[in-house]
């Protein structure tokens, strides 16, 4: 353990948390912890800025424009990556009739997304750890264009097994970019923006999930040759392949450039994961995350039988309420991270939009069967901005407790949680909806959220 290490830890072991808000408050770009991914862990005490300033020299630092320009390359993968994910389920009646399947089958489209990322995300971190972020972003956008392209001929009801495998293929790559937003927030931006531009990345894989809905859907052939379209992940491999670059020449910030001086050979990635799954209140963000990003993946999966349920033949709506969904998920992603980037109020921050969205759930369940669809579109969009609103807190929340952990590790294992969570409720929500309808379902969905609220609020005592 080198000297800063040893540092941290005998003054975290001295200290109580009590004077943690007050110094969160005072830091400057000069301070070595002045990045999100280099602070303390919450409740676990913090170096005032003098211990700072003598236990490190400053060191030259730079923002640079070109960090726009990495976050739109990975936004604009990242969207390619989650167009493929909800194609089939969010239009899953026409599927079933095309392909001959059930509705578990359509499921497994989606959830082999949730599956593929839980035996993967620990290799892929430890390689994010080794070879940085150019190299897993590449390596993702190559595995997303092969899937597009074995997907692109399987518009024939015999060709259901290579539709899956090409699913399969494209969920690998999503495993290279769920980890990415706060570690290139990190590695490439401010203090003072590291909060907004994680909200950018992650919301970028939202964002174009039901964007294909406001086209006609007129037959199956017309929507797939829409929605895999290779030519789109092809043009996003090169561009990545081309343009993305690892990190900037000089660090964004002081945080930054003391991590560049640590030696790598000091670094274990064996006792990081050790040293995270001991750390209480990181494991407690980890199931309450993954209740809710669960239960969002359920919803996306299973929205379309929802709507078609009380709606009839209204499959163009039911993507549409998606596409509200989404689009409102950006706002509150946005809205999220640049109050984070302002306040700091991680805690405070995560329990107010996790309420809100136990509220939401409960408010589009009860309104969803009274008949009129404008209903649905509000009460879907109000769910959509706090539920994927909290996606970005959570990321940012668990670098504030696992400080000096790396921010790739800490959200590869908060995205394996909503992964498993995901798996079991799309599961669990879609037999209930078959048995006892859709109102049963979203209320089992709500008893989850309802759980998750109060692991939340154990946060702050």
């Amino acid at each position: 353990m080198g000297d800063k290490e040893e540092f941290v830890q005998s003054w975290v072991e001295s200290h109580s948390d009590c004077c943690l808000d007050e110094e969160r408050s005072r830091k400057e770009s000069s301070s070595f912890f002045g990045e999100n991914n280099h602070q303390l862990p919450l409740g676990e005490g913090s170096v005032s800025l003098e211990s700072e300033d003598q236990l490190l020299p400053l060191m030259e630092t730079k923002l640079y424009k070109r960090r726009w320009l990495m976050l739109i390359i990975f936004s604009l993968y990242s969207m390619s990556n989650a167009f493929m994910w909800l194609q089939y389920s969010i239009i899953s009646n026409i599927f079933m009739h095309f392909y001959s399947i059930d509705s578990l089958a359509i499921d497994w489209l989606s959830m082999i997304y949730f599956l593929t990322y839980i035996p993967f995300i620990l290799p892929v971190t430890w390689m994010l750890d080794k070879r940085g972020l150019r190299d897993i972003v590449v390596v993702g956008a190559a595995f997303n264009c092969i899937g597009a392209w074995i997907k692109t001929g399987t518009a024939d009801p015999q060709m259901f097994p290579m539709t899956f495998f090409g699913q399969f293929v494209c969920s690998v790559a999503t495993v290279f970019l769920l980890g990415i937003p706060s570690r290139l927030a990190s590695i490439w931006f401010g203090q003072q923006e590291v909060s907004t531009a994680c909200s950018i990345g992650v919301l970028g894989n939202e964002v174009l999930i039901h964007i294909f809905i406001i086209c006609k859907v007129e037959s199956v052939l017309h929507v797939m040759s829409i929605l895999n379209n290779a030519l789109i992940s092809t043009l996003n491999f090169y561009v990545c392949f081309l343009v993305f670059q690892d990190q900037p020449k000089l660090p964004p910030s002081q945080a930054q450039a003391q991590a560049r001086s640590i030696d790598p050979d000091e670094y274990s990635y064996k006792a990081s994961i050790l040293r995270l799954l001991k750390n209480k209140p990181f494991m407690l963000l980890v199931v309450s995350y993954g209740l809710n990003v669960g239960c969002f993946y359920s919803i996306s999966t299973l929205l379309n039988r929802m709507i078609i349920e009380y709606y009839p033949g209204e499959e163009v709506n039911a993507g549409r309420i998606g596409l509200t969904i989404v689009i409102a998920g950006m706002v509150g992603s946005l809205i999220c991270g640049i109050w984070l980037d302002k306040t700091k109020t991680y805690k405070q921050t995560s329990l107010a939009v996790y309420i809100f969205t136990l509220i939401g759930m409960l408010v589009f369940a009860f309104t969803l069967n009274i008949g009129h669809l404008w209903v649905v579109f509000v009460t879907g969009g109000v769910l959509g901005f706090f539920m994927t609103g909290y996606l970005p807190l959570g990321f940012e929340f668990a670098v504030e407790l696992t400080f000096p952990e790396s921010e790739g590790t800490s959200s590869g294992l908060l995205n394996c949680s909503a992964q498993i969570f995901g798996i079991i409720f799309t599961i669990s929500q879609g037999k209930i909806i078959d048995k006892w309808g859709t109102f049963a379902g979203n209320m089992f969905l709500a008893v989850f959220l309802l759980i998750g609220t109060a692991m939340t609020g154990r946060h702050l005592y």
